[in-house]
């Protein structure tokens, strides 16, 4: 037997508590994100049996999918989504959990003040009532996303119950090229893989190009994982992790800094340690990305054409049913194409680093006119950072407004809706037929990509925008 373990073998089998023989396993969670949309059916069930939050400690909830993202300060106006975030703050009162509501200083998306408040670390066990919560798995933790049956079980036992997934490696080696993102990476992955291809699997990104990465755009690619049908995905900490982590309210001090470093550092996968399928990606074959269609899986590289029914798999109806919902044709080059809005932000993309890289490309141009583009930081913690960088300053010069945190366009659960029939790029996860609002239609794309269409008005490959060093 071969004693040899992957990152995920050992953060998964050091937390079960009990293994059901020919069933899945009990896992001990280490923290339970919350926020107002899957919890308070979860909180109504414990309520109704009379019991308590097991580990409120624990337990982090912020409000960020039905959260407006102008005038915070003013009353929610949605009757549905006020009603979703007074119970979430009368809940986590109720049951002495930390609350981050609307106007608080750490609001924010939640798969984005996990890390940047330290809740996030190594080889932890994360959920979350929110499918991106794949998200946290950059930091080298087991983290995935949980339905609302599930957020009671971990409320009230700080336990779940659940199978244990196949194991996958993806590698993708080499060094990327000029204008290619984390983003481009992950979206071009699952398009070689398709939205399915990772079904069954827990992924661990491995490779020169993930080596490379911040933390930040780790979080990108892991935040994607599910994209492709996995569980959810990860990446061996190292030390950048560890100095990203370090130093943040929640996380490890002192001696018990030196307790956690020292299960850190043995958070990798072995020598000769088995995954159940392996791939290999060079990164020379990676260029900007952008979809075509209403999955993440039908993407391609930003200078090629949307291809033919017959070169893609799955079913010809389907895949031209999907174009015809675009108003797109086989064969149709996508660079050029009019777009309406552009969307920077989500939990993939509403970081510090995405607002650097979109700023890179606006500087010293302009918003075209046609465009309508909405800039939302993933958090407070962001929103100062992007003023005190001096990043805001560029942006109004060019024509552009900040909104305030939140999940925005993502998923369209506030006001912030892409019109029926209009083009979105947008630097979030799903573009699925009226993700960001009834009859909308979305490209996603990386923040480079975003910002080339944000002052040209058009599908426009940044790399003809930036500036090309010469020796």
């Amino acid at each position: 037997m071969n004693s040899k373990k992957t990152l995920f073998d050992k953060v998964w089998d050091s937390h079960v508590v009990q293994h059901i023989e020919n069933g899945p396993d009990v896992l001990f969670i280490d923290r339970h994100m919350v926020h107002e949309v899957t919890s308070p059916v979860a909180f109504l069930g414990l309520k109704d049996r009379g019991i308590k939050v097991l580990h409120p400690e624990k337990t982090f909830a912020t409000a960020d999918h039905n959260t407006p993202t102008i005038n915070q300060h003013l009353p929610v106006e949605d009757p549905l989504s006020a009603n979703q975030l007074k119970a979430l703050e009368e809940n986590s009162r109720e049951y002495g959990i930390s609350y981050w509501g609307l106007g608080h200083e750490k609001n924010g998306i939640v798969h984005v003040v996990g890390p940047e408040y330290g809740i996030t670390q190594p080889g932890a066990t994360i959920v979350c009532g929110d499918s991106h919560t794949s998200t946290h798995g950059a930091f080298g933790a087991i983290a995935f996303g949980i339905g609302t049956s599930e957020v009671e079980m971990v409320l009230a036992t700080q336990c779940i119950m659940q199978a244990k997934p196949k194991s996958m490696r993806i590698n993708v080696e080499g060094s990327l090229s000029l204008g290619v993102t984390p983003k481009d990476v992950a979206l071009y992955i699952i398009s070689q893989l398709t939205t399915s291809g990772a079904t069954g699997y827990f992924v661990e990104y491995a490779g020169q190009v993930f080596r490379d990465m911040t933390m930040e755009g780790r979080m990108t690619v892991c935040n994607l994982s599910i994209e492709m049908g996995a569980r959810g995905g990860m990446i061996a900490p190292d030390e950048k992790t560890f100095n990203y982590v370090k130093g943040r309210e929640f996380a490890p001090k002192g001696a018990a800094l030196d307790k956690a470093m020292a299960y850190w550092e043995t958070l990798y996968t072995d020598e000769g340690a088995q995954f159940d399928k392996e791939i290999t990606f060079d990164a020379a074959n990676i260029e900007p990305m952008i979809t075509y269609g209403t999955n993440p899986g039908m993407g391609i590289g930003i200078s090629n054409n949307i291809p033919i029914a017959s070169a893609v798999e799955g079913g010809v109806a389907t895949y031209q049913k999907s174009l015809q919902y675009m108003a797109f044709n086989e064969g149709d080059q996508m660079m050029g194409k009019d777009i309406d809005f552009v969307f920077l932000g989500s939990c993939t993309n509403g970081r510090i680093e995405d607002f650097r890289a979109f700023t890179s490309i606006v500087k010293g141009r302009k918003k075209a006119d046609n465009v309508t583009a909405w800039l939302v930081p993933g958090s407070h913690q962001v929103e100062k950072a992007i003023k005190e960088e001096g990043l805001l300053d560029t942006l109004h010069e060019a024509g552009f407004e900040l909104r305030e945190p939140g999940c925005s366009a993502c998923l369209a659960m506030n006001d912030d809706k892409i019109p029926a029939g209009k083009y979105a790029v947008s630097t979030s996860n799903r573009n699925f037929e009226g993700r960001q609002g009834p009859g909308s239609r979305t490209l996603l794309a990386s923040p480079l990509v975003a910002a080339a269409a944000a002052v040209t008005g058009k599908v426009t490959d940044p790399r003809e925008l930036m500036e090309i060093e010469t020796v």
